[in-house]
């Protein structure tokens, strides 16, 4: 059987799961009686209806740009602790992302930079070993060659000096 909650009780739940008072979703459940799906399901969808993103743990930090992060900033620079949280609840942030965009910004840490420094220095170091495999491969074969010039040379060597000499002496004898 299906419990219906009011609106009120339901927006009253979700401000106590997220920032500032952060509640855990199985204290609010003993608490309330409310189950423990329900309420992870109301928090899933106030953050997915506020248009921001769903921040799990604090993970998604990745899925901004450096210039949405920018923006992000500049618009809760003026605010007081209330209305960051309200800023935050209604993006789908923590305070602590904003703030560790902020160091990070004002360290130069510029992780979309690192990142695809890392990816093209990656992608450089298997185009490196590649190209050292067929070098290596070139040399082992330049050296079969070599030698087998070589032999091919001894072996006509040892074929035609022979026959020269049957050939002088022959004549010699002549």
């Amino acid at each position: 059987m299906k419990t219906k909650y009011s609106k009120e009780f339901k927006e009253s739940i979700i401000a106590r799961l997220l920032q500032p008072q952060n509640a855990s979703v199985p204290d609010v459940a003993r608490e309330t009686g409310v189950p423990k799906d329900t309420l992870y399901t109301w928090r899933i969808q106030y953050r997915n209806s506020q248009g921001g993103p769903v921040v799990v743990s604090g993970r998604q930090t990745d899925k901004f740009t450096n210039d949405e992060k920018l923006a992000v900033m500049i618009e809760t620079a003026g605010l007081n602790e209330l209305e960051l949280g309200e800023y935050c609840r209604r993006k789908g942030l923590y305070p602590e992302q904003i703030s560790d965009w902020k160091k990070s910004f004002i360290q130069g840490d510029g992780s979309d930079t690192r990142k695809a420094e890392r990816e093209q220095s990656r992608k450089q170091s298997q185009t490196i070993k590649a190209l050292q495999r067929e070098l290596q491969r070139k040399e082992k074969a330049l050296a079969e060659a070599a030698a087998l010039l070589v032999l091919q040379k001894k072996f006509q060597a040892l074929w035609e000096d022979p026959e020269d000499e049957k050939s002088n002496s022959g004549s010699a004898k002549k």
